[in-house]
Order: C-alpha cells, then sequence, then structure tokens
C-alpha cells in the first residue's frame, strides 16, 4: 500500500494534472485499508479515587471554615478514603482490614470498603456524600464515563448494633466499665455531660497547683479558668488581656475568639457570637493573681512553659497522659487527673472539656439565673435544662 502512495512523488515531474488525479485515486481507493492500517489510541483511562478527591479538596476548601476543612475533609474523610484508622496502642493510624479505596479507577471502585470499615455511621454517612459531590462534580467537567453515581448506596448506611453498656479493654489493656470508660473520642458537648463534683474540682485544681512538674505547675491557671468559666478551651487559649473589659459598674470577659492549635487558626467562636462573661469574685482573684506586672494589653492570658499558646494536645498531656521517646526507650507520663481516678482520689477520669460540664453542673443545681448562665456559656436554656439540671430526685410523687 506505501508503494502506492509514494507513485505521486514518482511522477512529480510529469503533468500536474495526472499528479493531482492520480493521488486523489490511490487516496479514495484505499481509504479503508489506510484507516484500518492506523494506530488505535487507546481511550483515557478512568481517573482514579484519590485524584478525583484531590481535585474536589482545591475545589471546595474556599466554601469551608478553616477548620472544618482541615479537620474532617483533609484529615478525618482523607483518612477513611486512604483506609486509615486510628490505633490506640500504636498512637498511629494503620490501614484497616478493609483496604483502601485511593487507587482504584472510579469506574471499578468497591464500596463495600467503605461499608466495612470500622468508622462510626455518621462518619461513613459524611465520606459517602463527599465522595458523591465529587463524583457530579467529575461528572460536571466531563471526566468521567460513568453516567450513574458509585457512591451512592441504595438503602443507605445501617447502624452498628452495639451494646453500650458492654465492657471495653482500653488502650493498656486494662477493663473499663461502660460507667468509666473515657470518651474523649466522641463529642462530649453532645453525647456525654458527666461531670465533677465540686469536692472534686478542687481536688485537681490543687493537684495542679502542688505538682512537681513545670509543665503541669504552669497549666494550673488555665485548668481552673476553665473550672471557673465554664468556656471552652479552645476560647481560653485564645483570651488576651484586652479581652477584660471594665464596664460601668462590673468587669467582663469578652469572648468573641477560640484557638484550633491543631491547623494553628484563630477564629469566631463556635457559635459566632461575642459573649459577654461577668466576673465574679473568685474568677476576679484567680485573674488578679496571675496578671504580670508589665503585662500588654495584647498578650495571651494563658501560654505555656515555652510562652506559646496551649492548644488541645499540650493540655491534654499534663491532663491525661504523655507518650514519647527518650534514649529510644517509649515512655508514658500520666496526667494529673488519670493519676487522681488510678488513686481513687476522684470518682473517674473524665475529660478536660467535662470542666465546662462541671461549671454549667454546678451553676444550674445551685440556682443560677439560667439565662444568665445560657447567655454566658454560649448555650440555650433548653440544652442546660436537658443535660445538665436532669430530673430533680427531691420532688416525690405526689399520693393518689
Amino acid at each position: 500500500l506505501g508503494q502506492f502512495i509514494d507513485l505521486t512523488e514518482i511522477l512529480q515531474g510529469s503533468d500536474l494534472k495526472f499528479t493531482i488525479t492520480m493521488h486523489y485515486y490511490l487516496k479514495t481507493k484505499y481509504a479503508a485499508e489506510l484507516k484500518l492500517a492506523a494506530p488505535i489510541p487507546e481511550p483515557e483511562p478512568e481517573m482514579t479515587v484519590g485524584a478525583m478527591w484531590e481535585d474536589y479538596l482545591i475545589w471546595k476548601q474556599p466554601q469551608l471554615e478553616p477548620t472544618t476543612f482541615k479537620l474532617n475533609y483533609q484529615i478525618a474523610f482523607t483518612n477513611a478514603v486512604k483506609g486509615l484508622v486510628w490505633d490506640n496502642r500504636l498512637r498511629s493510624h494503620t490501614v484497616a482490614n478493609c483496604g483502601s479505596i485511593w487507587d482504584m479507577p472510579v469506574n471499578a471502585i468497591d464500596i463495600d470498603r467503605i461499608k466495612q470499615s470500622p468508622l462510626s455511621s455518621t462518619t461513613k454517612r459524611k465520606v459517602l456524600a463527599a465522595l458523591s459531590e465529587a463524583f457530579t462534580r467529575l461528572q460536571s467537567l466531563g471526566k468521567t464515563k460513568l453516567s450513574a453515581n458509585p457512591f451512592i448506596i441504595v438503602g443507605g448506611i445501617t447502624e452498628n448494633k452495639t451494646d453500650k453498656y458492654k465492657s471495653t479493654i482500653n488502650a493498656d489493656g486494662e477493663i473499663q466499665e461502660w460507667w468509666n470508660t473515657s470518651n474523649h473520642e466522641l463529642s462530649l458537648e453532645d453525647t456525654d455531660t458527666r461531670s465533677f463534683s465540686k469536692t472534686e474540682r478542687d481536688i485537681i485544681i490543687k493537684a495542679f497547683y502542688e505538682s512537681d512538674k513545670p509543665a503541669t505547675q504552669q497549666a494550673a491557671p488555665l485548668v481552673e479558668f476553665l473550672f471557673l468559666t465554664g468556656c471552652r478551651s479552645g476560647e481560653a487559649f485564645a483570651l488576651r488581656w484586652q479581652d477584660i473589659w471594665k464596664g460601668k459598674d462590673n468587669q467582663y470577659l469578652v469572648i468573641r475568639k477560640s484557638y484550633n492549635g491543631r491547623i494553628k487558626n484563630t477564629q469566631v467562636t463556635k457559635t459566632k457570637e461575642i459573649r459577654l462573661f461577668k466576673l465574679y469574685p473568685k474568677l476576679n482573684d484567680l485573674l488578679l493573681r496571675i496578671k504580670p506586672v508589665d503585662a500588654k494589653s495584647t498578650d495571651l492570658v494563658f501560654f505555656n512553659t515555652q510562652g506559646a499558646s496551649y492548644n488541645s494536645g499540650s493540655l491534654d498531656a499534663v491532663w491525661r497522659e504523655y507518650r514519647g521517646k527518650k534514649s529510644n526507650k517509649t515512655y508514658t507520663y500520666h496526667g494529673v487527673v488519670t493519676q487522681l481516678a488510678k488513686s481513687g482520689a476522684i470518682s473517674c477520669y473524665l475529660s478536660p472539656y467535662h470542666t465546662r460540664h462541671t461549671f454549667i453542673t454546678l451553676q444550674a443545681q445551685s440556682g443560677t439565673d439560667l439565662l444568665l448562665l445560657a447567655t454566658a456559656c454560649g448555650n440555650s436554656i433548653e440544652v442546660i435544662q436537658r443535660h445538665y439540671l436532669g430530673v430533680d430526685t427531691t420532688v416525690e410523687m405526689i399520693d393518689i
């Protein structure tokens, strides 16, 4: 076939009209053969889930608050797509038995890997919803040939049926009953409103101040402040001396910011509101006691031994426990509250967030005006009544 095509070159010196005619004749006659002889282009491979997800994150980031994007999408959801789960004993992420979908082509996705992961049902639903949105975007850009969305599961995700009263084994191999289980990995604000008693609160505060460890002593005023205000930890981390406002008759804390150490970001409070917290004698005495003589208005009220802002990790290290390595040996330092719980000085271990629950519970049960309390803590009267006051056990049924 190539010889016929080259014939046009042989005839270049002949009549031009004959050359053009012969070229057209050969081209027409052998068009089908030429088409078959041409290499067939390979179809473009389908994008992998990981590539789709990374492209989606770039598009999604401007639509979300920095904390939500970092903690949910960039960390939690990305780990789920990679099939990573947290191992308490190893203190690191490992690949779950169900495996990862990260390197799978979108048209060959095994969605059962998400369904069978040890993540909570709520997290699975959120991850699948994000993947579904990512796929819909992929379709709109014409980057996939699939017509059906493979991330939509008919019937949804079924709830994990577990016995919440069943005893568990913690990372140290110790058996814990349900009433003593640490719930620091749950959404404590929504699911666990247990609190310390007033006596336990004072024992914890005293233990921080009397510790022989500098980092623990440094955190003592912060712990006392959390117990005396019910502030969320991030709000206390962000507090500066200029946030103490002197009104006509009283002084107030102006709570308007929250610091998240995981992403090193200061933003608005969780409820996106500015709150005024009226100082009372015990709280005022604490602030007067810890304020440096040469403090500037822009200085942080609470800072660690390095002079930097606290974060949840640094507070957790002195509160619960810290694990590290020294001279190639792994060691564990049990924090103040862990030690107190193990020794029986307090009834059980509760996370730093329970300083908030303790304050609200003690104030509500002491008869503090619920509207004042709700406004100061960024809560609602309904939530305080439902979660903190509970049933009054002194009330008796009417004898009818």
